[in-house]
This record gives structure tokens, C-alpha cells and sequence, in this order.
């Protein structure tokens, strides 16, 4: 299956006054996919049942909480690492610099060069291909007409959801 692409006009913020190009925006298609389908789709690959794998994955996903919380990274061999950043304020002094300076808290993940995407990839099972949206919805739809960039169009917008 190729990921989806689209073609966005956008200007460069740097120089507003350049004229706008055309860059390819990657597509997210249909449903997100969740607990249930992950559950359902290792269940496929192995002997559990897809109740112990959704309790495995439910378990799992306390622990790497519960240490991010403590303050630990949390590396997933040939997957990647999740860690924690605050957006903070800055302080004139030491002794201003209190925890009521942190401000947000985020979750970071940094992936290992294992699952890292490479356009670029030899390897048949490594290789990702693209398709762009017009291209997509016509090879769903057939040859249908699809409105142009002016936003005239009398149309009502169409929502591909491929049911994955």
C-alpha cells in the first residue's frame, strides 16, 4: 500500500514575497489505528488470544507512564525512545527557578534507525512508495472529475475513508 500525498501551495515564510511552490503533504487515510485493531492484528501473527495481547498492550503502556513519570527514559529495543521535555520560564535567580516554571509537560519519541522511514530503501520490505491524492481517488473511483484548487466548486467535499 503507498502513502498518500497531496499537493499543498504554500508560500516560504522566510520570503513571503517569493512566489509559492507546490510541496507534497503526507495524508493520513481512514480510521486511526487503536488498541483493538493492534490486539486483533498481532493475534493474527501469533498463539494469544487477542484478550491477553490487549492486556499485555494495556500493561505495557502503564509502565512506560509510570516511568516516564519517575523521570526515566524509556528505551523499546528496535523501536525507539520516549522521553520527557518541559516548556519552562526563565528565571533571573537561582532561587527563583521553582517548579512553577514549567509550564507544559511533552512526551518525545525518538525513533530507532530500525523503523526510521528511508525514501531511499533497496530492500523490497523496506521500501515505501507514494501515490498522490488525485491519482489515489481515481484509482478508487474511477475516472471522476475532482473540483479544482479555486474552492468555486458546487460540490459537496467527498471523505475517503478506506476502512483500514
Amino acid at each position: 500500500m503507498a502513502i498518500v500525498y497531496k499537493k499543498a501551495l504554500r508560500e516560504n515564510p522566510r520570503n513571503p514575497q517569493q512566489p509559492k511552490k507546490y510541496y507534497p503533504q503526507l495524508l493520513t487515510m481512514g480510521k486511526s489505528v487503536d488498541e483493538e485493531l493492534i490486539a486483533y492484528q498481532v493475534k493474527e501473527l501469533s498463539a494469544l488470544s487477542k484478550g491477553d495481547i490487549q492486556s499485555v498492550i494495556t500493561n505495557f503502556l502503564d509502565v512506560v507512564r509510570t516511568n516516564l513519570y519517575a523521570g526515566h527514559s524509556v528505551n523499546i529495543r528496535n523501536f525507539g525512545i520516549f522521553s520527557m521535555s518541559a516548556k519552562t520560564e526563565g528565571a533571573d535567580t537561582k532561587a527563583e527557578c521553582t517548579a512553577k516554571k514549567i509550564k507544559s509537560i511533552r512526551i518525545n519519541f525518538r525513533a530507532a534507525k530500525s523503523i526510521r522511514p528511508d525514501v531511499n530503501a533497496t530492500r523490497a520490505e523496506d521500501k515505501i512508495s507514494f501515490i498522490d491524492f488525485d491519482t489515489y481517488v481515481k484509482n478508487m473511483f474511477g475516472n471522476t472529475s475532482l473540483p479544482d484548487d479555486s474552492g468555486n466548486d458546487d460540490d459537496d467535499d467527498v471523505v475517503i475513508d478506506p476502512g483500514f
